[in-house]
């Protein structure tokens, strides 16, 4: 079976394309049309390292909050926090001393140093942790 090159013919490129605009003070190239162009990208088109001088104020709940007297206890005299760091300092003391329920660890079973911070209650859920500590966490 002879296949015919006439028959493909109108697919092979037999002209050459010019990509560049013309202006009297250039000359002319031309560039062939299966030649693809890559611009290279730098370093520093791509991503801007951070110096020291340029490093951003938290924003946001990242923002390190005054603390109340009762959480400032419960922190170990720490005055400012962020809420998360917070969080986190409450439910390192949880794990660490095992007051959570073991029939449901859900429940946070609290001590005295939890009843001052939750507002004298003596189990609260563990989505709730998050509402009671607002009043500690001052603007």
């Amino acid at each position: 079976m002879a296949i015919s090159l006439n028959v493909f013919s109108s697919f092979l490129p037999s002209e050459k394309v010019s990509f560049c605009k013309s202006s009297p003070s250039a000359s002319i190239r031309h560039v062939s049309a299966n030649v693809r162009v890559f611009r290279p990208v730098t370093i520093s088109a791509v991503a801007k390292p951070t110096t020291e001088t340029e490093k951003k104020e938290p924003k946001g709940i990242m923002k390190p909050r005054r603390v109340s007297p009762e959480m400032q206890a419960f922190l170990g005299g720490v005055s400012e926090i962020p809420r998360p760091q917070a969080l986190k300092e409450i439910w390192a003391y949880i794990k660490q001393h095992k007051l959570q329920d073991s029939a449901d660890k859900k429940v946070i079973i609290c001590d005295e140093k939890l009843k001052q911070i939750f507002g004298g209650r003596d189990r609260v859920g563990f989505l709730e942790i998050a509402g009671l500590i607002s009043p500690h966490l001052l603007k």
